[in-house]
């Protein structure tokens, strides 16, 4: 008599798989997200950052080339498809301490959304940014971009 082969998984098998799926996506899914959120984060920065050039051109020349507003620096925080779904730009201090620059409220995932980039212009020229967390949601710090604090 000729013994047939047995073909195929067996459900026990097939179990372990998914268990092994199920356990990747409970890994993967969070650190997803985290990049999202980060990268959110950073594509605000880069939207806003080219402002700084004409910023300082304005700067340099008191002010002469037109006013400090969102439309004369080459932003336009009124198109749904950017990341800041509010810009500023903040004129110098008339004693010239300090200029406050130009500042972004972020718009995306509830963890980021709320959080405001602000590129900040020093005495001496230096450009920094900082990050108000304050109102964003799950804010982790990885959620930083690159030179930000």
């Amino acid at each position: 008599m000729q013994t047939k082969k047995q073909a195929g998984f067996t459900l026990i098998e097939l179990m372990i798989v998914i268990a092994i799926i199920g356990i990747l996506a409970a890994i993967a899914i969070p650190a997803y997200q985290d990049y999202i959120a980060r990268s959110q984060m950073t594509s605000a920065l880069a939207e806003i950052s080219p402002a700084k050039t004409q910023y300082e051109a304005e700067l340099n020349s008191n002010g002469a080339l037109g006013t400090y507003s969102v439309t004369h620096m080459g932003l336009d925080a009124s198109d749904a498809g950017t990341r800041c779904t509010t810009v500023a730009v903040n004129a110098p201090i008339a004693d010239g301490s300090a200029n406050p620059g130009i500042a972004c409220t972020v718009g995306g995932t509830p963890a980021v959304a709320g959080a405001i980039i602000n590129l900040n212009r020093s005495a001496t020229g230096a450009w920094t940014c900082v990050v108000d967390t304050a109102a964003a949601g799950a804010w982790k710090s990885s959620f930083m971009p690159t030179g930000c604090n």
